[in-house]
């Protein structure tokens, strides 16, 4: 798997909500407005795919379908905001 163009936007801390990220997969697929938020207990941290609210319930538009690919994208993203907020 190849993740380019790793582009992470820092915000105002909101909710635990930290940062937004933009990249690009095999560069062929643009993923962008994934959520980085600060765990609860503030050890690591975890990613949220964006959604959209239709009447009252909430829809994924995107999402890794598998622990493999959910994980790599993890490790790729982690491992970037480890060095801008260190």
């Amino acid at each position: 798997m190849k993740i380019s163009e790793l582009q992470i936007i820092p915000i105002k801390a909101n909710n635990g909500l930290i940062a937004m990220v933009n990249l690009v997969y095999e560069n062929n697929l643009f993923l962008g407005s994934i959520g980085v938020h600060k765990k609860i207990d503030g050890n690591g941290y975890r990613l949220t795919f964006p959604t959209k609210k239709i009447g009252a319930k909430d829809f994924n538009i995107y999402h890794p379908i598998n622990k493999e690919l959910s994980k790599e994208i993890e490790k790729e993203i982690f491992e970037k905001i480890k060095h801008i907020f260190n």
